[in-house]
Formats: C-alpha cells, structure tokens, sequence
C-alpha cells in the first residue's frame, strides 16, 4: 500500500517529544543529548546517560537502561497481547494487514517505549510535544491506524515494563506511561 503524499508530509511533523518546555529546567548540553537522541530515532546509549547523570541531571538511569535493555522482549509481549485481543487484526481485511502494516504498528511500540525513557531519565512525566501528537493524530487517521490496538498496546507496554518492578517503583513510573497513554485516548 503506497503511502499518501499527505502522510508523507506528516511522518516528519508526527514527533511525540519535545524538549522545548525543558530548556528552563536542563542546561543546553543536557536537552542537546536527547535531541540528538531523538533526531536519530534511538535510545540513549550508556554514555549518554552517563553524561546526563555525570551533570546530574538523570532521575532514574538505571530504569530507562533497564527498559532500553529488555524493549525487545517488552515489545514482543505486548505484541503478542494485542494479537490475543485482537486475533484477526493481521489477518487479510483486517487493519494490520498486509504484514508492512503491522510492523509499522511494533515499530511504533518501540518508539513509544524510547521516547517514554527519555521522560523515566530526565524526570518529565509531562515529555510530549502537542503538535507533534496533533501531527500524529492526523497521520494515523490518514493511515487508518487501528487507535484501539494501538492503546491496547501502550497498556501492555506499561504492563510488560514495569513487571519486574516493586510496587512502589512501578507506582512511580506510571505516570511517564498514563501520560501519553492519555494522550493516544484522545485521538
């Protein structure tokens, strides 16, 4: 299925983070690293965390590696629940189908898990970008993206995350996950 040239003008606009209302809270150098993170579409890796910690100023690095660590596994799991909850959603006529269209859909999970671990590391639960959600809204309506599965997916992507957690530290992580979980609810 060719891609829209409309859809091809919101893929650059659709970015979940911004670092714009960070810059009163984090010296240049430090929203720099995540930018460029972010430019590149990656995790940050262990030196970059590192640096942000060594200018303290990380809250939970040791969490957002953790997660970056094990998002292959995460994003399986939650794969796998969304194809339990919706069993025909990859088979042909449903909405992840053909096949390039439900990887876009796990590929957008591991996104949604990086840009969730940049809020974990700098301690923004508040981490996106409203036009670039807007942006984003308005792409996955030109692609008929299924926002159901999609949701399901972020839910299960907090589940999978925070399992291996104590209670209270998965009290304290939640938030970084229920805030763009409510913002996908709203498209």
């Amino acid at each position: 299925m060719p891609i829209s040239e409309r859809a091809k003008q919101l893929i650059p606009k659709a970015r979940i983070v911004s670092f714009d209302t960070w810059k009163p809270l984090f010296p240049q150098a430090v929203i720099d690293i995540f930018q460029q993170a972010d430019d590149e579409g990656r995790y940050l890796s262990d030196e970059e965390l590192a640096q942000i910690q060594s200018l303290g100023q990380a809250v939970e690095v040791a969490t957002a590696r953790e997660i970056r660590d094990r998002v292959t596994d995460i994003v399986a799991q939650a794969r796998a629940q969304v194809l339990a909850k919706f069993p025909n959603i990859s088979s042909p006529g449903g909405d992840l189908y053909p096949p390039e269209r439900a990887e876009a859909c796990w590929r957008d999970f591991w996104h949604f898990l990086r840009c969730i671990t940049y809020g974990i590391t700098s301690g923004q639960t508040q981490f996106t970008s409203a036009s670039g959600l807007a942006n984003m809204e308005l792409l996955y309506q030109e692609l008929r993206v299924p926002l159901p599965a999609m949701v399901a997916g972020l839910e299960a992507l907090k589940v999978f995350s925070l399992q291996p957690y104590a209670a209270q530290q998965q009290e304290q992580l939640a938030p970084y996950f229920d805030h763009l979980i409510k913002a996908m609810k709203q498209f």
